[in-house]
């Protein structure tokens, strides 16, 4: 379901700005080996998250910067789709990961792509729930509607009811594969009221944190 989601809303936009333009390149910056992505950082409040083109930045700094072995990370989350291949690209490029400041939704996932993972002292990460709002979800069944031969809101739903699920079994399979302990991968989708921020002592214990 939600890759379906962000590769609608792909299509749907404008194409992304090249490097030159510098939009999201705030986001980035260099500290000789490490490479930072603070979403905090974006002069523009709408890009304080991540997004679809930030994906296309960090392969290009990775490619055009040899030497970068860590990713410092800072974000309260995003696109999941965009979480998805930024962990692909650093597993790829075997980084290693560290969160100054806060890694919550998204962000996490991004973070599991790291060979070794820290969490500075006062640092956390963040677990919840996917959520799809009432006004997307209704925006969603009128723009795809025909293409998937929904007829009603009830074919709609039991088609989000299967996706859910497969999509639910997804992140759990990446974060076992990531070292994390199974029981752990469960208990971040249990149903919160908010985000769930586990101890450091949890974290290790889990396997979610390396070192």
């Amino acid at each position: 379901m939600w890759r379906m989601i962000l590769v609608a809303a792909l299509s749907l936009a404008a194409p992304a700005a090249s490097e030159e333009d510098g939009a999201g390149r705030e986001k980035f910056r260099l500290e000789g080996p490490v490479l930072v992505y603070d979403t905090e950082a974006a002069e523009d409040e709408r890009e304080r998250e991540i997004r679809n083109a930030d994906l296309d930045i960090l392969i290009a700094l990775l490619r055009d910067t040899p030497g970068i072995t860590t990713l410092k990370l800072n974000s309260s989350g995003g696109s999941v789709l965009a979480g998805q291949e930024m962990a692909r690209v650093v597993m790829d490029f075997e980084l290693d990961t560290i969160v100054d400041g806060e890694c919550s939704s998204s962000c996490v996932t991004v973070f599991l792509g790291g060979a070794r993972r820290q969490l500075t002292r006062g640092g956390k990460l963040g677990f919840h729930q996917l959520s799809w709002s009432p006004g997307a979800i209704e925006s969603y069944y009128e723009t795809w509607r025909e293409e998937h031969g929904w007829q009603t809101p009830f074919d709609f739903a039991s088609w989000v009811y299967k996706d859910t699920q497969t999509e639910v079994h997804k992140e759990l399979r990446f974060m076992i594969a990531r070292g994390v302990d199974p029981d752990f991968a469960i208990e971040t989708k249990r149903l919160r009221s908010g985000t769930w921020f586990p101890p450091r002592a949890t974290l290790l214990d889990a396997g979610v944190l390396t070192e």
